[in-house]
């Protein structure tokens, strides 16, 4: 039974590490509002915070979770009503104040969405930050011109949870979808989600010349380094590359021929400080861009609050797919 005047979280110190925590609840600030915490996810970020590869956290101690979705249990927010169903992404949650690995989050209601009429606090998590993240980046291509009928996109990193997504995401849309995984393994799990190619990434030749043959009409990349070096070097003229993520690491190198000579272009995607205009635009487009039995595919696990760090260290050892839930009531 929860207690009335505590709740459990996930705290993250500085030197004494993770462990669950029983933390007071707090009275309301202005606009706040107090959400029922029902499911949360695993993204990589939550990883690299719990297991301290990453500085991602603004301070110690820390509440982790990029992601939270629920009922709103009390309001100071003109116009978030109690019992509402919402979810929060980003926006600093799970950096900059604490997150969603708790029972309940303490926001403010400025950040926060009500859940599109399609989606319920689950089903919302299953997408997440990734989803959010990847049909982002669809969206950032398409605004510059990108259409099906130019040729493949090519989704690196792509039995991730964020790559998993832009693969589903992109064949749902009509496009002719190349995935690119280190884990030749999960091939029937990428051509389910509609990959018409898979490469495996440890056969790949990157080459070394400023243009290399072009191959691909666009790129979601998560992977970052020497991968999203190549991209720049093979993409097709006016091709757009949107990337995502650094898990190969933060440096590109690169010339300017590309895009001086083919004109191609590459697309930051920056999923936190979105617009709340732009984030409610993305979440209605999410909440019939997928069948839920497509969603559902996805879904590797459904863990608890006492199994995110375990969840995480594998994520980082890359003994994962897809997306995980965190069941939190």
């Amino acid at each position: 039974m929860k207690s009335a005047t505590h709740y459990t979280a996930l705290r993250i110190y500085r030197e004494q590490g993770t462990h669950l925590e029983s933390i007071p609840f707090r009275n309301l600030g202005e606009n706040e509002v107090l959400i029922a915490a029902e499911y949360s996810s695993v993204n990589y970020k939550d990883a690299l915070a719990i297991t301290g590869w990453g500085k991602i956290l603004h301070h110690f101690p820390m509440t982790p979770g990029i992601d939270v979705a629920g009922t709103v249990h009390r309001s100071n927010h003109p116009e978030i009503a109690v019992d509402t169903k919402v979810l929060v992404t980003g926006c600093g949650l799970g950096e900059r104040f604490d997150g969603g690995f708790a029972e309940y989050a303490q926001v403010s209601g400025d950040i926060v969405l009500p859940c599109p009429d399609q989606l319920n606090p689950r089903t919302a998590m299953i997408f997440g930050t990734a989803g959010f993240t990847a049909a982002l980046a669809i969206q950032r291509m398409e605004d510059n011109h990108q259409s099906p009928d130019q040729g493949p996109v090519l989704v690196t990193g792509a039995s991730g949870g964020v790559g998993s997504m832009a693969v589903a995401l992109l064949a749902a849309r009509g496009y002719e979808v190349s995935a690119m995984t280190h884990r030749i393994s999960k091939t029937g799990y990428l051509h389910a989600l509609g990959a018409t190619t898979v490469l495996d990434r440890h056969k790949m030749t990157f080459g070394k010349r400023p243009l290399e043959s072009v191959e691909w009409a666009g790129a979601i990349d998560s992977v970052g380094g020497e991968t999203l070096s190549w991209l720049t070097r093979t993409l097709r003229p006016g091709g757009n590359i949107a990337t995502i993520g650094l898990a190969g690491g933060q440096e590109i190198n690169t010339t300017v021929m590309p895009f001086i000579l083919r004109g191609i272009n590459l697309l930051g995607i920056n999923s936190v400080n979105s617009p709340m205009s732009q984030r409610q635009k993305i979440w209605e487009q999410l909440s019939t861009a997928l069948p839920s039995r497509k969603l559902e595919f996805m879904l590797s696990d459904e863990i608890t609050l006492n199994q995110i760090t375990e969840r995480a260290t594998r994520m980082l050892q890359c003994q994962t797919q897809g997306r995980c839930l965190v069941k939190l009531a």
